[in-house]
């Protein structure tokens, strides 16, 4: 299979809402190059140069850019019409962004396996966790924290986003020994994944995106999480209420890594999920939507516990 490699250029004070901007449009699996990392490679390894090209320089000043991948196929390229045509509307009300120029390149299976893997790597979230891709496991020694080894794929959940980290770091404080969790928009099942390396004695794990089932599964394997404990199903449980009702009830907790509409769609339905009592974890919120969802989720009844950020973006526990 081949694969589209779509970049967007920007710039550093635009790579928030255009990320954003992609992650409105169900595209979430990002790899972000900004222009401050290089000026912060230079300032931390001046004994290594004594003098840096001119050109060089006005080259990556404002070079930031985003970079995402689609598959080859008429699927892939009725998504990049759509992202494209979008895309000029928000050239329009986003003039600081930069030229928000998106051009594309392909790339064969094996070009985009070495590409993921050279921005992958080993990762300590929280205070117990490491996330450890799964072509360094036997390269990577976890110490007193519990591994958890992934392969993504394209799915989207490697532990490297923010509101993948608030996540799992909220899982590793709620999470009790014999738990049940719902994960909500699952991608590669990292979350749900966790919670059972943490303890919770079954997950279940749901994702729009019938392609997640297999990646999720393939993950729990390499994790040791057999069938008998995870149960991965593709929907849209805004939609389908025969799904809803099969997920049925009783669950401690329901996390759900998305964005800012939909979350607000689940919030008046996530409790019919849960025991009494049961934890809402939600992530995925930019911060210029933060306080629009809490009103939103405080509307349906939810009591906000704790309110995370990490660079830009927001996650809340609920009850």
């Amino acid at each position: 299979m081949n694969w589209l490699e779509v970049h967007i250029d920007t710039n550093h004070e635009g790579l928030d809402a255009t990320e954003a901007f992609l992650s409105g449009l169900g595209i979430d699996g990002v790899v972000i190059d900004d222009e401050t990392e290089f000026h912060t490679f230079l300032e931390e390894n001046r004994q290594s140069w004594d003098y840096v090209d001119e050109d060089l320089l006005k080259k990556e000043s404002g070079a930031s850019r985003i970079t995402f991948y689609l598959e080859e196929n008429e699927a892939g390229f009725a998504r990049l019409g759509e992202v494209r045509i979008a895309l000029e509307e928000f050239r329009h009300t986003h003039s600081n962004c930069g030229t928000l120029l998106m051009t594309l390149e392909s790339l064969k299976e094996e070009d985009w396996a070495y590409g993921w893997q050279k921005y992958y790597k080993p990762l300590a979230i929280g205070n117990r966790l490491l996330v450890i891709p799964q072509w360094e496991q036997d390269t990577v020694s976890p110490g007193d924290r519990v591994p958890l080894i992934l392969d993504p794929g394209l799915a989207f959940g490697t532990g490297s986003h923010a509101t993948t980290r608030l996540c799992l770091e909220a899982l590793e404080q709620a999470v009790k020994p014999g738990d049940t969790v719902l994960d909500l928009g699952c991608g590669s099942g990292i979350l749900s994944i966790a919670a059972l390396k943490l303890g919770a004695a079954s997950a279940t794990a749901v994702d729009i995106d019938e392609n997640c089932i297999n990646v999720a599964y393939e993950n729990a394997a390499l994790n040791g999480v057999g069938r008998d404990r995870y149960t991965v199903l593709s929907g849209d449980v805004l939609g389908d209420e025969g799904l809803v009702s099969s997920l049925g009830g009783d669950y401690d907790i329901v996390t759900a890594n998305i964005v800012a509409d939909v979350i607000l769609g689940l919030a008046p339905m996530v409790r019919r999920f849960l025991k009494p009592r049961g934890l809402f974890l939600c992530s995925g919120i930019i911060d210029d939507r933060a306080t629009e969802v809490a009103d939103g989720l405080r509307r349906c009844g939810w009591a906000i516990l704790e309110s995370h950020e990490e660079d830009g973006w927001f996650a809340f526990v609920c009850r």
